[in-house]
């Protein structure tokens, strides 16, 4: 299924949560079927051999009286529509739009050893002060890549900040390549 789908249905899904004043409790609804999709139940809801109805059945024994009648019944939907198969690009979807209406913006830190409290602090104040999050809410994704060597690179959407030891190496690397060019020339 395509993206454009994806976005139709979870934009259908935001726009019922705002209407029913119910936005971060069918976010709740959503974190918590993400989080109880295993593979077995994955393949399962994938299975073309299974029947629309079968799905509902086993979908209801599962989430049956734990989620709200919407979140139910935009699932069943699903599955009468046959876009089962496109329940996980539906729910990051929904998690797109749910940061952006609450103004939530992720931002992606990798450093070579876990950071501390204070480097934390330190990047959230930074970007703090930008005014592309004034007003918003940042949330730091932390990874670690040792291959970094010490340094950070830090994501933020399309942008891509990179101050890591192992770029500083290769852009030493480049410039003594293109100074020993230079000199066979001569």
């Amino acid at each position: 299924m395509s993206q454009r789908v994806a976005h139709r249905y979870s934009k259908a899904l935001m726009d019922l949560a705002i209407e029913r004043g119910r936005v971060d409790a069918i976010k709740a609804d959503l974190d918590g079927i993400r989080k109880a999709n295993t593979p077995e139940l994955q393949r399962f809801l994938l299975s073309p051999v299974i029947q629309h109805e079968k799905k509902i059945q086993v979908f209801e024994a599962i989430f049956g009286g734990k989620i709200l009648p919407e979140t139910d019944a935009f699932f069943k939907l699903l599955f009468h529509k046959g876009r089962e198969i496109s329940i996980n690009a539906i729910l990051d979807a929904f998690d797109e739009l749910y940061r952006r209406q609450k103004g939530i913006e992720i931002v992606h830190l990798t450093t070579a050893i876990p950071a501390s409290d204070e480097i934390r602090q330190q990047v959230l104040q930074q970007l703090g002060r930008m005014q592309r999050y004034q007003g918003k809410t940042i949330q730091l994704h932390e990874k670690v890549n040792e291959s970094l060597l010490g340094g950070f690179v830090l994501q933020m959407g399309d942008d891509l900040f990179d101050a890591s030891i192992i770029r500083d190496l290769k852009d030493i690397r480049k410039q003594f390549v293109e100074n020993l060019y230079i000199q066979q020339i001569d």
